[in-house]
């Protein structure tokens, strides 16, 4: 495992939920990150969005990590979820809270 690699998994592992992403929460830099931090702000979890734009090397990685071709990515407790569309598939059908729930995840009481 490179040295990216060995980054990301812990990223991964360390954080209940991580969203790899083009920009920051307050700040995203494309329409689909931008999705995704809307989605998991309303149903209020918490979460730490890491900007792939900060490097090649990051950005790239993260594709291989996942065998995933598409940013922004979604981990919750050391799975990958899924890209924009499954994250906002999961949220119309009400399913993305009850999967956090399953998981383990908090959310925020103004959610539930």
């Amino acid at each position: 495992m490179s040295g990216i690699n060995e980054w990301i998994d812990n990223e991964v592992k360390t954080n209940d939920v991580v969203l790899f992403m083009k920009g920051t929460p307050a700040f995203p830099q494309c329409g689909f990150s931008g999705q995704v931090v809307q989605i998991l702000d309303y149903v209020g979890v918490d979460y730490k969005g890491i900007n792939v734009l900060s490097s090649d090397e990051l950005r790239q990685g993260i594709k291989g990590y996942s065998d995933w071709p598409t940013i922004p990515q979604l981990y919750v407790k050391g799975e990958f979820v899924g890209g924009c569309d499954i994250v906002k598939e999961m949220f119309q059908a009400e399913e993305l809270k009850d999967f956090l729930a399953e998981k383990g995840v908090a959310l925020a009481p103004a959610a539930a």
